[in-house]
């Protein structure tokens, strides 16, 4: 059986003369079975690109895109509407997604509407009402409302129920709980944890914010200047970080010890000392600048993802590019 999404060796560069390198020789892959893999790293990491790339929004620079064993980029229109019921999407604004005009049920009838999935209008309200039962709506408190009268926890639950309905393999989730509040973001991610448990449905989750990802669980993986630094189960990695920057990026979420203060001043690598030309230069870890671990050979050879030499098994279960564990 094929895996459920494979992207190889992809690439994303935007501009000519001063080229802006996005996504940079990126490969991960999500298997048949249901699964949750958070893509997370700063702003400018590449993580919305990759999204967009995967959802046949951006055609990418290079490397392939596969679902399901099959090109993204190269089938017909059949195979086009079958991708796109199965691979939904679940943007960050929980309102943009909306048009005010509308009433919130009209977000669902179409749907049912386009993809036949309901031969009556009572066999469509029934599975307009299950769906958002199951994304914990009441239909009798959202049906009737128009977006801007619903919470923006309530819009992206909306959206989760509109996703249900087309019953999807897949959920491309580019930041989805950003701009909902706290008190909302553990019942979105509880239901995608319920998507996955017991209606078969994986999730691609995008976020900067490494508390969602370690909540989800699943698998992780680290991004930074659109190269993945550091991959593996959430739990091993969020643990026990290998990589420098997953460290950093570790070490920066809050705790709720007031007795532990965080971090504020981070060593950095002497980039003086190194020269202009060594910084310009590509082929090598583009994390060096700020790495207090820097070594000469992390300026002149790009380091391989690969597992780290440790000889354990929590070793197999993670990858990492950085020389310090070549």
């Amino acid at each position: 059986m094929p895996d459920l999404l494979t992207v190889a060796n992809l690439r994303q560069v935007f501009g000519g003369r001063n080229p802006t390198h996005a996504v940079d020789d990126v490969s991960f892959r999500m298997p048949a079975q249901p699964t949750i893999v958070s893509l997370v790293g700063e702003s400018g990491s590449g993580k919305s690109t990759i999204a967009r790339i995967i959802l046949g929004l951006l055609q990418p620079t290079a490397g392939r895109v596969l679902y399901d064993g099959a090109d993204i980029f190269k089938g017909d229109r059949k195979w086009n509407r079958q991708f796109r019921s199965e691979v939904q999407a679940v943007f960050q604004d929980p309102y943009s997604v909306y048009n005010p005009v509308y009433k919130a049920e009209r977000v669902l009838k179409l749907v049912i509407r386009k993809f036949g999935l309901a031969k009556t209008k009572a066999e469509a309200q029934e599975r307009m009402e299950e769906a958002l039962r199951t994304v914990d709506l009441r239909p009798e408190e959202v049906l009737d409302r128009h977006p801007h009268q619903l919470s923006g926890g309530q819009r992206q639950r909306l959206m989760l129920a509109r996703v249900y309905l087309m019953r999807p393999r897949l959920i491309v989730a580019d930041e989805p709980v950003s701009m909902i509040d706290a008190g909302m973001r553990a019942s979105f991610l509880n239901i995608l944890q319920d998507f996955r448990d017991n209606h078969g449905i994986s999730t691609l989750f995008i976020t900067h914010d490494l508390s969602t990802a370690m909540y989800l669980g699943g698998e992780i993986i680290v991004l930074y200047q659109g190269r993945i630094m550091e991959q593996g189960d959430t739990k091993i990695v969020m643990k026990a970080p290998l990589h420098p920057y997953a460290q950093l990026l570790i070490s920066s979420i809050p705790t709720p010890d007031p007795r532990q203060r965080w971090q504020e001043d981070l060593s950095a690598a002497p980039l003086a000392e190194i020269g202009a030309s060594g910084a310009a230069n590509r082929e090598r870890c583009l994390f060096a600048e700020r790495c207090p671990q820097v070594m000469a050979r992390c300026w002149g050879a790009r380091p391989k993802l690969e597992a780290p030499n440790h000889g354990d098994e929590l070793s197999a279960r993670r990858a990492v590019a950085c020389h310090l564990y070549d």
